[in-house]
């Protein structure tokens, strides 16, 4: 699966649920790995807000939807746009606001799901970013709940239960993708009692609502308006899961168990997920890139590719590299490495361990500083056949080898060698682990 954006501009008018202001669309093909940002061209510098977890403001300032801001400039009921854009498969978007919310349309996502597949939708050739949920997460509050299983595909599970006749035990169970979305949960529309529109008046919320946008339920049914679905209620609960969830920034394996979650739960469970990943990744080596000058890399340039630091670098240069087949690197041990003090004071030996570290270091390098790889976590999966044949002490120079035995689009094998004076002092296997980001 490839990161996907629009085709060309298109643009698009209404009304803000809640504000009640009119507001102007202007949807914009992006490049690939930015996101969906929203640009406030109604505050002087338009000022971006990136569609990210880290933007989320707090139900209890923006209550009965989702909202993002960053520095007072915020975007409100982005959850339908978001729901939209995770079903067509869309990571990269520019959207020009003048308004500060989305507009209602009819309530649903369809009318976003209709304008952007009408200007079309293109692959970038980078692939999408997709996590894999490893073990169940789960959040719960006055009576609600939702919960993540492991899955190797993404589906939903949602049960709504409220006290209303039309609004008890409502179950469905989609495995979601765009045909999926589009046939059963984009038209469906945003719901709320007769008896909660007094006081969500009161608190300056439904402003621009009406009975075509909203469907209002009373204690004799749905007032001025219609059904489309016998359970429309909880379809468009999972239409709200589906656009939190998408603040993730990316995409998810796995099954989501629902009861009466609302946005501040989906919420939660968004801000775990994301925990989960960041662990996953804690020890990972994210690659990067930087332009070898005349083949050879200096102190500063490892830093930029590798995230150790004193006393735990063990590379002090790069002086050959050649991309996926070699590299050689130079390590001076001098008495005041940090280890001697505690590594047989009396006779300072450089521990064997931190000799293969650094030959590991070496490699990373290698690995790691490749154009097609940025982006990616590389970990250090395995070693085999180490063998030290010599002491190295303080004063001598190391040469780190390391030559390429296997390459493969999600490992490398590389076997490497420390030397002293034309002499090898340590040789091992090296096996890495290449994981998209």
């Amino acid at each position: 699966m490839e990161q996907r954006t629009i085709k060309k501009s298109i643009e698009l008018s209404g009304v803000g649920l809640h504000t009640g202001a009119a507001v102007h669309l202007k949807f914009k093909p992006a490049p690939t790995n930015i996101g969906v940002n929203f640009i406030r061209v109604d505050i002087k510098d338009s000022p971006m807000v990136k569609a990210d977890i880290n933007n989320i403001i707090c139900q209890e300032k923006s209550p009965r939807r989702t909202s993002i801001g960053i520095n007072g400039v915020e975007v409100h009921t982005v959850e339908h746009l978001m729901a939209a854009l995770w079903a067509l498969g869309i990571d990269n978007l520019i959207i020009e606001i003048d308004g500060p919310e989305l507009p209602g349309l009819d309530g649903s996502a369809m009318g976003f799901i209709d304008i952007l597949k009408k200007v079309g939708i293109e692959d970038q050739g980078i692939p999408k970013k997709v996590y894999q949920i490893r073990s169940p997460l789960w959040a719960e509050q006055d009576g609600a709940m939702i919960m993540v299983l492991p899955d190797d595909n993404f589906r939903v599970s949602y049960t709504l239960n409220y006290e209303h006749h039309l609004l008890k035990a409502q179950y469905l169970s989609f495995t979601v993708d765009e045909n999926t979305f589009t046939k059963e949960i984009a038209s469906a529309r945003t719901f709320c009692l007769e008896k909660e529109v007094n006081e969500l008046r009161k608190k300056g919320l439904g402003k621009g609502a009406n009975y075509d946008n909203t469907i209002v339920v009373g204690e004799g049914g749905v007032i001025d308006n219609k059904l489309r679905f016998d359970d429309e209620f909880a379809r468009h609960k999972i239409l709200d899961l589906l656009g939190d969830l998408y603040l993730l920034g990316y995409s998810i394996r796995g099954h989501i168990v629902a009861m009466r979650s609302g946005h501040p739960l989906n919420v939660n469970l968004v801000e775990k997920i994301n925990n989960q990943r960041e662990k996953l990744h804690a020890g990972g080596i994210k690659a990067v890139y930087v332009e070898a000058s005349g083949n050879a890399l200096d102190a500063i340039d490892i830093q930029k590719i590798l995230p150790h630091r004193y006393p735990f670098l063990l590379v002090d240069k790069i002086i050959e590299i050649e991309p996926d087949k070699k590299a050689v690197g130079i390590k001076n041990v001098t008495i005041n490495e940090q280890f001697f003090t505690g590594h047989f004071p009396g006779r300072p030996v450089m521990p064997g361990v931190l000799i293969v570290e650094a030959m590991a270091q070496t490699a990373g390098v290698l690995l790691l500083n490749k154009k097609e790889n940025m982006g990616k976590y590389a970990y250090f999966i395995s070693l085999d056949n180490v063998k030290f044949r010599k002491t190295v002490v303080p004063g001598d120079q190391l040469r780190l080898e390391v030559e390429v035995v296997k390459l493969r689009s999600k490992t490398g094998q590389v076997h490497t060698r420390a030397l002293v004076d034309g002499a090898i002092v340590s040789e091992a296997d090296l096996m890495f682990a290449l994981v998209d980001a």
